[in-house]
This record gives C-alpha cells, structure tokens and sequence, in this order.
C-alpha cells in the first residue's frame, strides 16, 4: 500500500466521519465511556481515528482494528483468508476493539511489552500473546508471525498505547479485580442470575446467537464447543467476574453496573461450571507456586484441592497475588 493511497484513504476517511460516520460505524466504532470516567485524566483515554491522517501505516492499523472486531470473518470457521478459530471474535473479550475503559482494554500492552509473565516462565512479545489468545480464548491455532494479519494487529495495538508511557499501566486498562468473596461461588445461584439476565442473548445453553451468514456471531457462545477453552484466562473466576460486573449486560455503563459483586462471582462460577472445550499447554506455570489463587487445575504448591481453588472459600490467598 502507497504512501499516497494511504492519504488519499485518510482523507475519505474524514469526510465521512464529517458526514456523521454512518459507512464506518461498524468498522471504527468509539470508545463508550461514561462521562465520569471520560473527564477523569487518570483513565486511559485511547488515541482517535483522526491521528491517523498522516501516518504511513493507517491502512496497517486500520486493517488490524477490523481484525480484532471481526475475526471470524476473516479467521473463523468460514473465513476469508483462512480457517483457524472458533468463530468468536477477539472482540467479543477485548470490547469495542480493545477501548471500552474496564472491557479487557488494550491499554496497556504497548507500554508493558515484551513482558514476563508466570504462566509460560517467559518474556512474551505482543505476537506470542496474540497466538496465546488464538490458541486458548479462540480455541484455534497460532497465526503465523510474519503473516500480514498479525503485523496488522500488532500495529493497531500499538499504536493504541503509542501515548502511554513505558511500563505505564493506565487506569482502565485489562478487566478489574473486584472484592474478593468470603464464601464459596454458588454454581446455583449464578445459574438463576443467568437465567434472568444472560440468557436472552447468550441462549438457554450458552450457545449465542450466529449472525445472519453464519459467519460469526452477534453474541459469543459461553460454553459449549464453540466457546473458549479450560485454558483461555476467563476460565479463572476471578477474570471472568471482573469482566461480567462491569461490562453485561452489554448496554451497561461502567459506573452504572447491574450485577453486585456476589451476582458476578455466582454467575463466573455457573458459566465456568458448564462444559467447554478441553485444552492444556504441558509449558504452563513452569513455577507452580506462582498459580493465581483460582486457578482450577493442580498440582498447587498447597494442599488445598481442586474444587477450592475454583470456587473457593479464597480465605487462604488472602496474600497471594493474582497471577497472570
């Protein structure tokens, strides 16, 4: 791609976002936040469409966000370059392209890699946690690190925190923690929680809702075969509770939440009680004793069982922190 397409590009680009946007509304969707969260300087605010006027690599970068809403379009099942996932989009965790404050946001991977992180022993680049998200949350394959796709998100992501200082985390950035439950989840009572507030999109069996080319989806399946694996990170409660408090119902904002925390520890323990695909990396948390406190599969460098860890009472971690 020329550098003069990319400006005429650019330019077209503008004068539909002039007009109101309408075309690319889908395509390049805004950050939805809160006014308190908007005018609050300490939250990450991410970069607009409009910066990319000038740059050499806005078609890249563009091309990259389309990747990250629309993954199965091109990588699902039926996609267009080529079928390796599950059919849910890395949109459907990361939301609104990785910008929604709070909605598993990108904020703060550009500052914070390469890093090391406990579950693979390793300083980890953006392209190897790209292919763990491929491999585990999309239940699919890696994608070739040289390939253009992965340049293109790579290049989104970064330049997504291109403002943010190094080893920086912003407020707002990933999912949140929220209080720790001083009882055990009840797979009970998520299920009803579920029934009364889930269900009407994610389907009576987890299944989601297909969009009309049965291309992907308008609302992810939760569990079931076309779901996330045992390994994807909203398997621990934990990522799973802070996600749901905070961001579903999808048309919540996030200072208006709907569920109080015990709503989304019961319905993280109900959803992650159902049957997934099963999926194990033999590479994982090479030191054990730094598993975070919910992770639901052993050994554990204590001798508290399974069942514990999963779904708690998490008295005993009180002083763990949480692993990544």
């Amino acid at each position: 791609m020329t550098n003069k397409f990319i400006k005429y590009y650019s330019i077209i680009l503008l004068l539909f976002l002039a007009m109101g946007g309408v075309v690319f509304y889908k395509f390049l969707p805004e950050p939805v936040r809160s006014v308190e969260i908007k005018d609050d300087p300490h939250y990450w605010d991410p970069p607009g469409i409009s910066s990319l006027v000038n740059s050499p690599d806005a078609g890249l970068i563009l091309y990259g966000k389309e990747l990250i809403i629309e993954t199965s379009k091109y990588l699902g099942p039926k996609g267009i370059i080529t079928a390796m996932s599950n059919g849910m989009n890395c949109g459907s965790c990361h939301l609104d392209g990785g910008t929604r404050i709070y909605g598993n946001s990108f904020g703060a991977v550009a500052s914070n890699y390469p890093k090391f992180r406990n579950r693979s022993g390793m300083m980890e680049t953006i392209e190897f946690r790209i292919n763990e998200c491929f491999e585990r949350s999309l239940n699919g394959k890696k994608l070739d690190s040289a390939s253009r796709e992965m340049r293109a998100m790579v290049a989104y992501l970064k330049w997504l925190g291109k403002d943010v200082p190094k080893k920086i985390v912003p407020k707002g950035s990933g999912v949140p923690q929220i209080d720790m439950l001083h009882r055990a989840a009840s797979v009970e009572n998520g299920r009803n929680i579920y029934t009364g507030k889930c269900q009407s999109c994610h389907g009576a069996n987890g299944q989601g809702l297909l969009n009309a080319d049965a291309t992907g989806y308008t609302y992810p399946p939760i569990w079931g075969p076309g779901s996330y694996n045992v390994s994807a990170g909203l398997y621990r409660l934990s990522s799973f509770a802070g996600f749901v408090k905070y961001n579903m119902p999808f048309t919540i904002t996030q200072t208006d939440p709907q569920l109080t925390d015990e709503e989304a520890w019961d319905v993280a323990a109900f959803v992650n009680s159902q049957q997934r695909p099963v999926k194990f990396f033999k590479q994982d948390w090479p030191k054990i004793e730094t598993k975070p406190f919910d992770h639901p599969f052993g050994p554990y460098a204590d001798s508290f069982p399974v069942t514990r860890h999963k779904y708690g009472p998490w008295d005993f971690a009180k002083k763990k922190k949480q692993g990544t």
